[in-house]
């Protein structure tokens, strides 16, 4: 009897999907599935929905809720991070003050996107929290990240604490399933490698039925992309960059690696309204279909859990939602060996090149032995150069500044930037962000000395 954990479950679309995941799982059937969030009222309607939910399958599920992330973790076997601290207004009033000061949604992890400096140091202290009452009440279990940055926080949390079992989940590498798609393929009959570090992948190998797909991708591009450009929405995953990139380096980027899911890298298809017209690109537009996504997946919710002749599974079918999370859960519980896509340390220089203190993201073998790399065959030298400069340096140097509570290096981070001009710009632009009203605890961890 597996007990497994969700923190942040408030979030009503996620947890759903992991109950929807786990009564589609024979196998954890009997699980117990405890919820916990700090908000009582957000809490108490996921946990009435989820009941409802694996009511209506048919599936035996002990299901718990707390506001005490202590009780949750007592007897964890499996413990799921989903949780936000810093909301999507903060981001949003950082973002407003970034675009006063001349920044752009191009090329940036850290400024431009969900992962801003502001949010992740809260996400840190949250990370850095969870791992130590984790370490202390459960710590055979494993950690399942799933909240952003996985990136840097797989990274700071590999160094700071090896003893951890964890690994990093997130579903961009299913963006080969719709490249699969668009090429007419049968997804069971491809195999792939997509090697590099969360937001920033490619596809560097790829056969369909044992053969070589790659010449069925030049085809496409030739033949059939015009076709999807005319149709798809800006910024899309398999739009003009992303086939130029492609044409660039040989390789494709996969999921969000140039989408502004992933930061809308890289900077030069960004440099100005006309030139991102001409790529067919729009980060904004982007982000504003997201968070009008997210806000009528909550509405949908909202009017089932207060209509009780209806449904949730009607809104919610049994279908697996195609995250990975409780595959893994599966495999190490029930030792079912599989192959599955995460993020984890490069102790085994899984992907050559990255530092080995550096989260990858890789295929991992998973079983009851627990998450074991895979080590690939790396990135072309082009790729990882831009690996290194864009992706590397600016984490360690976000997670230096976080560490150390230094403001000068919080600085050197805004400085990297693409859309940075001057030391000037730079600086108004960090020292206002510091100054909204509900960054005292940041202020202070990055006061100037």
């Amino acid at each position: 009897m597996t007990k497994i954990s969700i923190i942040g479950a408030g979030s009503a679309v996620f947890s759903l999907n992991l109950v929807r995941d786990i009564c589609l799982t024979p196998n954890l059937a009997g699980s117990t599935l405890t919820l916990m969030d700090i908000d009582e009222a957000r809490l108490e309607a996921v946990y009435e929905l989820c009941r409802r939910y694996a009511d209506e399958i048919g599936t035996t599920l002990h299901l718990e809720r707390t506001t005490d992330r202590r009780e949750a973790l007592a007897g964890s076997a499996f413990v799921i991070n989903t949780a936000l601290v810093a909301g999507h207004e903060r981001m949003r009033a950082g973002w407003n003050i970034a675009r006063r000061y001349g920044y752009r949604m191009g090329g940036s992890l850290h400024i431009f996107h969900d992962e801003a400096f502001w949010i992740n140091f809260y996400q840190y202290q949250l990370f850095e929290s969870l791992v130590q009452d984790m370490l202390e009440i459960c710590p055979d279990a494993y950690l399942l990240l799933v909240a952003n940055p996985v990136l840097a926080g797989i990274t700071y949390l590999g160094r700071k604490y090896p003893q951890l079992k964890m690994v990093g989940l997130c579903h961009g590498f299913s963006g080969i399933y719709y490249l699969a798609q668009a090429l007419g393929l049968e997804r069971e009959h491809i195999t792939f490698q997509i090697p590099g570090v969360n937001h920033f992948v490619w596809l560097t190998h790829f056969y369909y039925k044992g053969e070589d797909a790659f010449p069925l991708i030049d085809r496409w591009i030739e033949t059939g992309a015009p076709a999807h450009w005319e149709q798809c929405h800006p910024s899309d995953s398999l739009g003009l960059a992303a086939v130029d990139l492609y044409k660039r380096y040989g390789v494709f980027p996969i999921g969000d690696t140039c989408t502004p899911g992933g930061g809308s890298w890289p900077f030069w298809y960004h440099t100005d309204e006309m030139v991102e017209r001409q790529w067919h690109e729009d980060p904004m537009a982007w982000w504003s279909g997201y968070f009008r996504h997210l806000e009528t997946h909550v509405a949908q919710i909202k009017a089932i859990s207060e209509d009780q002749s209806r449904k949730v599974s009607d809104a919610f079918p049994p279908k697996k939602s195609g995250e990975v999370i409780i595959d893994m859960v599966e495999s190490i519980a029930c030792d079912i060996p599989r192959v599955l896509i995460g993020n984890i340390p490069n102790s085994g220089d899984f992907v050559p090149d990255v530092p080995r203190d550096f989260a990858v993201e890789i295929p991992l073998l998973v079983s009851k032995r627990g998450i074991q790399g895979i080590k690939t065959d790396g990135l072309p030298a082009p790729v990882m150069t831009n690996l290194l400069r864009d992706r590397v340096a600016p984490v360690n140097t976000e997670l230096e500044a976080y560490a150390q509570g230094s403001y000068e290096a919080l600085l050197q981070l805004v400085l990297m930037d693409p859309f940075t001009n001057s030391l000037e710009q730079a600086e108004h632009f960090l020292d206002e962000v510091l100054a909204l009203p509900f960054h005292e605890a940041m202020r202070q961890h990055f006061r100037k000395h």
